[in-house]
């Protein structure tokens, strides 16, 4: 039997159902160990956010500014982006850190909403769904496995934050109560209609199916099920970062001509070290600038802090460059009608139906 998976079977279910296991374990494991009472361990906090989350911001330089072909075709795009990026930041920041950190929360809550439904447009294209009722379906499941925990989260306390403290507004209680039983009916809706379509069609899309129980599943527990920072970074970091970074991967090398040359380089060891080890570096080296000049949180690994005095409403909105412009361009490298390399990436070599 044939199903649609992005990259191939093995693949799929390491990366989406693999990352949600490992969260989910560390948020079992932190538990007896009092973790979910406290600030996430240094040792998580290197893991997590520094090798995982700044380091998939990064995954989008291999994507455009580090492919020569890519960059020449929307050089105004990807130069501007940035340039704007920095701009707006330092007017935002000059009017107050509140609210350049709010605007920045919010805009990376759009952005991993959205790269959540951009898994399930992925797994809808691959297996040829086009029906709007399926796709009304499995939007507002996707869609309301996340919007739910972030207004759960506006409606109540949490004793963690997107950036800073307080970086979401507060909202009436009344909010989440309504949204409630519009949630738990979506995510029902879509496990009938995946059983239907599995049962009497023979129609399977396992790795959408993965992709929106996971989400469901790791969003829930991470804001909605436990209120601990520790919890809701593995749940949140995880999914989101490593996901990302395994198509950045396994897309350069579907650039080159010869398709034998792309089989051996995705697997090559030396291809999967030499793509980590750069993002690994440039997060590295932007986490550093963060803590010394800004954050002054984990000496121990990047040594004293600066005295930047006034120099802050150059440093912060500069600093944030790199994850700004990643937000926004995310929303167009991956567009299969306007990136013919991607259109072709789906539909062919880049993301095979898989033999089971």
């Amino acid at each position: 039997m044939s199903y649609p998976w992005l990259f191939s079977a093995k693949t799929d279910l390491l990366t989406f159902g693999g990352s949600a296991i490992v969260a989910l374990l560390l948020v079992a494991a932190g538990w007896p160990l009092g973790w979910l009472e406290s600030d996430i361990p240094d040792w998580l906090w290197v893991v997590s956010v520094l090798l995982i989350d700044v380091a998939h911001v990064y995954a989008t330089g291999f994507r455009v500014y580090f492919d020569r072909a890519e960059l020449r075709r929307r050089p105004w795009l990807y130069w501007l982006v940035p340039m704007m990026a920095f701009g707006i930041g330092a007017a935002l920041y000059s009017e107050g850190s509140r609210l350049f950190w709010r605007t920045l929360a919010y805009v990376a809550v759009f952005h991993f909403v959205r790269q959540q439904y951009g898994w399930v447009a992925l797994y809808r294209a691959k297996a040829n769904e086009r029906g709007m009722l399926g796709r009304a379906i499995d939007s507002a499941a996707i869609y309301l496995a996340t919007i739910y925990p972030l207004v759960f989260w506006h409606s109540h306390s949490r004793r963690f934050s997107w950036f800073v403290s307080s970086d979401f507004v507060d909202v009436p209680v009344l909010a989440e109560q309504i949204l409630a039983p519009i949630y738990w009916s979506a995510l029902g809706l879509y496990a009938a209609r995946s059983a239907y379509r599995a049962i009497w069609l023979r129609q399977f899309n396992p790795g959408k199916d993965l992709v929106v129980a996971t989400t469901a599943l790791c969003w829930y527990v991470g804001i909605v099920g436990l209120n601990s920072d520790y919890a809701f970074t593995v749940t949140n970091v995880i999914t989101h970062g490593v996901p990302y970074m395994v198509l950045v991967a396994w897309f350069q090398p579907a650039r080159a001509v010869d398709s034998s040359t792309i089989v051996v380089e995705r697997r090559s060891k030396l291809h999967w070290l030499r793509f980590v080890g750069v993002l690994w570096l440039l997060a590295y080296a932007e986490e550093l600038l963060w803590d010394c000049g800004v954050w002054h949180d984990h000496s121990w690994l990047f040594g004293p802090a600066w005295n930047i005095g006034d120099w802050d409403q150059v440093l912060v909105p500069l600093l944030a460059v790199p994850q700004i412009t990643h937000y926004v361009l995310d929303g167009f490298i991956w567009r299969r009608r306007s990136n013919q390399n991607v259109g072709e990436f789906v539909a062919t070599e880049g993301l095979n139906v898989s033999r089971q």
